[in-house]
């Protein structure tokens, strides 16, 4: 039995990991399918004693993942705003939360929710063409899937500003360079190098692991948790304003947008 409730989310285990592919054609986004789905599938890793790492990547070699499918928001409506903040911070929060060491093996582009994924992962491991950015406010939108406060701790204020609220896309080189990735291979090399780094997991103590990385993420879980909470509760609001409406439909009808600030 297929250990995902979507065929979205394919996983395969491989000796003590579990590769997780992100196939939901063409942009590998994120939907109220594949997001209860994804925390699901970590539930059950967490309770597979055999499975010390979790890679995960896109399908394809355009994109890692688009992050949320906006046809969803077009509407404006409050209520799946709220489900859609919702399903992503608990899937994505679960999957930080990820008993052994995640890594995103980034193939493409890792767009909004796309690359909130990989910022939920412990380590990330680009190809040189992948190019990343978090352009929800382009679309009078904001990551509400830890966006803001992981991209924060890992690059700094700095250039988490750059990247959120001036809509900054980051190629490899870059994204190397601040911190926001681990390590830049060559086009088609992210998932073989990432698994080669999951079986160097696989030869530490997986009890010993854990509990370093409860450790390493100590320091900073309790700024995060109300940030997140932020995240979500602040993305809600965005649905009562002319702006969300005029973004998502201009990303749609591929216009540009005519901003109210209202």
């Amino acid at each position: 039995m297929s250990l995902s409730t979507s065929e979205k989310l394919k996983v395969e285990l491989r000796g003590h990991t579990a590769l997780l592919t992100i196939d939901n054609p063409g942009a590998n986004t994120f939907d109220q399918e594949s997001l209860p789905a994804l925390k699901d599938v970590i539930g059950k890793l967490n309770d597979n004693r055999d499975i010390y790492a979790l890679v995960i990547t896109g399908e394809g070699e355009k994109f890692f993942s688009a992050g949320a499918d906006l046809k969803l928001f077009a509407d404006g409506d409050p209520k799946t705003a709220a489900e859609m903040a919702r399903f992503f911070g608990e899937g994505f929060e679960t999957l930080a939360d990820f008993r052994g060491v995640s890594i995103a093996a980034i193939n493409g582009f890792a767009m909004g929710g796309g690359l909130e994924v990989a910022l939920a992962c412990d380590i990330r491991i680009a190809e040189e063409q992948a190019q990343m950015a978090l352009p929800e406010a382009k679309v009078g939108l904001l990551p509400c899937a830890g966006g803001t406060q992981r991209l924060s701790w890992l690059v700094g204020e700095g250039w988490a500003k750059r990247v959120i609220l001036c809509g900054e896309r980051l190629d490899a080189a870059t994204a190397e360079r601040i911190g926001l990735v681990e390590e830049v291979v060559g086009k088609g090399e992210a998932l073989e190098r990432a698994l080669a780094l999951a079986e160097q997991v696989g030869e530490q103590s997986p009890t010993s692991v854990k509990f370093c990385k409860q450790l390493v993420h100590m320091a900073r879980d309790n700024a995060l948790n109300k940030g997140l909470q932020g995240e979500r509760d602040f993305f809600v609001e965005l649905f009562s304003t002319q702006d969300q409406k005029e973004g998502v439909n201009a990303f749609l009808e591929k216009r540009k947008p005519v901003w109210k600030n209202a």
